[in-house]
């Protein structure tokens, strides 16, 4: 059965051209000399993503392949304006980030309800042969083009805004613990890869307190080299102000497996070790004091440590009191600001941009609908040193 969740889409997006401006000259009774009075063109239409928290993935843009803007109207005499084109807008949700298709670069981020950026904008419309009339010229013949559209392949990509994100090994008891705290259902059996898609949950708190927590699929030793399911999960804790990390209570050796987890996040993006951290000790339903006691010692210095049991409900509220102390603590808040300001987006690595696409069914090759005359562009190109006045 196909998923719902889906945060890969690629669409085609093209904005519309301005429309002609009129070359006409006034010509009625009484007035066979009335001089020039073509209209202008209208302006087309432009392409916008805008935020909207109602949506939480990009399900309803999967099969959207192309998205275009309508053309600007042509002017028309007795200085008659052309139409403008209807925008476009592409509802997105929020932490919705932009990369171009053809190089992998990073175009814009969504990151918030009711936020509008211009994808594309449409063409201004040409000038009519009113607007070109002086005291040497009374009777101009030409007009001008409207400007051409743009034309873009963009990659749409989901990064899932939450507060706390799960860091583990399959079976490290991520689903189990989102389940135990929250109204979340995902998926919980004992095999590997159990999670197959991220899922959030919101954790409730004290005095009706609450935070977002995010389930993402286990990573494992060499993630960053493909092994497993990779890291193309990572991305969706990106934003998170806090990273829990769940290592199991009767792992071999608990630092170290917290260890690797953590070398295979600098490898995919070395900013993310400069979140705050929290280490959980897992299923510690299986472990008496005494173990409890002698773990301990073995664990971190530099970070809060919590043994914990989802099933058993052992020692849930000592956790969530951690993470409420760590996620408002005044070094998170002011790291978040930072980040807000001075969020730096990396460009896609095209040498698995591929792989992630074919992974989520967004490389097919989409079709290029051509239904403008080359002469258009050719007219513009030979007015393109005529100057608009900014608006």
């Amino acid at each position: 059965m196909e998923s719902n969740f889906v945060d890969y889409v690629k669409i085609l997006c093209r904005s519309g051209k301005g429309g002609r401006g009129s070359m006409h000259l006034r010509h009625v009774k009484y007035n066979p000399n009335g001089g020039p009075d073509g209209g202008d063109g209208g302006r087309g239409g432009s392409i916008i993503l805008r935020g909207n928290h109602n949506y939480w993935t990009l399900l309803h843009l999967r099969y959207e392949r192309h998205i275009f803007a309508e053309h600007g109207g042509n002017g028309g005499r007795d200085k008659c304006h052309g139409t403008d084109g209807k925008d476009v807008y592409i509802d997105v949700p929020c932490g919705t980030v932009v990369y171009d298709a053809e190089t992998g670069k990073y175009v814009c981020d969504v990151t918030y309800d009711g936020q509008e950026i211009v994808l594309l904008k449409g063409g201004r419309g040409g000038l009519g042969n009113f607007q070109f009339r002086s005291a040497t010229n009374q009777a101009p013949r030409y007009a001008q083009p409207g400007e051409p559209m743009q034309e873009m392949t963009v990659i749409l990509e989901l990064k899932l805004l939450a507060d706390v994100g799960l860091v583990g090994f399959p079976n490290a008891g991520k689903s189990t613990l989102l389940s135990a705290l929250s109204n979340a259902r995902p998926k919980i059996a004992n095999y590997p890869f159990t999670t197959m898609e991220p899922s959030l949950g919101i954790v409730g708190y004290r005095d009706q307190r609450s935070f977002v927590m995010a389930d993402i699929p286990g990573i494992i030793e060499g993630a960053a080299e493909g092994k497993g399911l990779g890291l193309r999960f990572l991305r969706h804790i990106e934003r998170n102000s806090l990273l829990l990390f769940m290592v199991p209570g009767d792992a071999d050796d608990i630092k170290h497996e917290y260890e690797i987890l953590l070398n295979e996040l600098r490898q995919f993006n070395p900013e993310m070790l400069s979140k705050h951290r929290v280490l959980a000790i897992t299923k510690c339903d299986l472990l008496d004091d005494e173990l409890i006691e002698m773990l301990r010692e073995t664990l971190p210095d530099d970070l809060p440590c919590v043994f914990i049991s989802a099933v058993a409900g052992k020692g849930l509220d000592e956790l969530k009191d951690v993470l409420w102390r760590e996620l408002n603590a005044e070094s998170n808040k002011l790291a978040s600001v930072l980040s807000e300001d001075t969020l730096v987006h990396r460009d896609k690595d095209m040498t698995r941009f591929a792989e992630e696409l074919a992974e989520e069914g967004a490389d097919d090759d989409i079709e290029v609908v051509d239904d403008d005359s080359q002469e258009d562009f050719d007219d513009w190109e030979e007015l393109e040193d005529f100057e608009y006045e900014e608006d």
